[in-house]
């Protein structure tokens, strides 16, 4: 390392011919240092450019383009359910990636809400209400349909990032301490609901070809609950979801179905008189055609 002296006259001493040549090379930096303090530094725009031009690029970019065969569901007086043809295509712009085939999960969800679990214990030969909870959130119609067995489609890790199968899709946090086998209120539910065909999973029922087209089939039953359901589609690969989709297919009561469910909602009290006053008309011509038949 290179040394020099500086005395208070101004005045180097050098003892050698090095010492000239490291005397030379101070008075340069000297006179160097204080230009270079005053370049500008780099600005942060600049920085941001580095940086990201270091970044590595990204793999293909996968989009779904989809097409549903009805997104309004009319509920009337003879509804008795209703089947929806989802289809679509995969939308890229990289030759198809060779290292895992596309898998596509549809999801279909209806309008989520509170439910009150209640479990019955058999006490002196009579079935009462023991314990109860309140499931924060499950959805009143759930189905998922899959292009393989779920496990192979979706890891655990992405399920529980997306909520896709059923028991991912109820939210219970509400159960208290003292509550054994709070889980089971859930399971309860999800009983419950699949035997009345509202939760469904069916695997193997998305047809996939050629990793670009792919098709199935929804169905759902009569007594649906109004709302709008929310529709996913997840494009997968190893597992991993490497895009997402979602619409919404709005379910409606229509005709006379729509008004008097909202008469009985907004207007109450007259929905009552009305309802009154049928009854009575039914009870008085019933009673007259009886009389009627008694006679002749």
């Amino acid at each position: 390392m290179l040394g020099c002296a500086i005395h208070r006259k101004g005045r180097v001493e050098s003892r050698s011919g090095l010492h000239h040549a490291s005397q030379r090379l101070c008075a340069a930096l000297l006179l160097i240092l204080p230009l270079a303090s005053l370049a500008p530094a780099p600005t942060a725009a600049q920085t941001a450019v580095t940086l990201i031009d270091s970044e590595p690029a990204t793999g293909p970019r996968e989009e779904v383009v989809l097409g549903l065969s009805q997104d309004r569901v009319a509920i009337t007086a003879n509804f008795d359910g209703s089947e929806i043809l989802i289809f679509g295509a995969v939308k890229r712009e990289a030759p198809i990636p060779q290292d895992d085939p596309l898998e596509v999960i549809v999801a279909v969800s209806g309008p989520s809400s509170p439910v009150m679990v209640r479990r019955k214990e058999k006490k002196l030969g009579i079935w009462v209400n023991t314990d109860s909870v309140l499931v924060d959130s499950a959805p009143s119609f759930y189905a998922v349909t899959t292009s393989a067995p779920l496990s192979q489609v979706l890891s655990d890790t992405e399920d529980l990032r997306y909520r896709v199968s059923v028991g991912r899709a109820i939210r219970s946090v509400g159960a208290g301490m003292h509550i054994r086998g709070a889980q089971r209120f859930a399971e309860a539910v999800i009983r419950i609901r699949s035997d009345n065909d509202l939760y469904s999973l069916r695997e193997n029922t998305v047809a996939v070809d050629q990793q670009t087209l792919f098709r199935t089939a929804i169905d759902m039953p009569a007594d649906l609950t109004e709302g709008a359901y929310r529709t996913r589609i997840l494009l997968t690969r190893g597992g991993t979801v490497v895009a997402q989709y979602e619409t919404n297919i709005d379910v409606r009561k229509v005709g006379l179905e729509r008004f008097l469910y909202a008469m009985s909602r907004e207007q109450p009290f007259l929905y009552g008189l009305m309802s009154l006053a049928i009854a009575i008309a039914a009870g008085w011509g019933a009673s007259a055609a009886f009389r009627l038949l008694r006679r002749s």
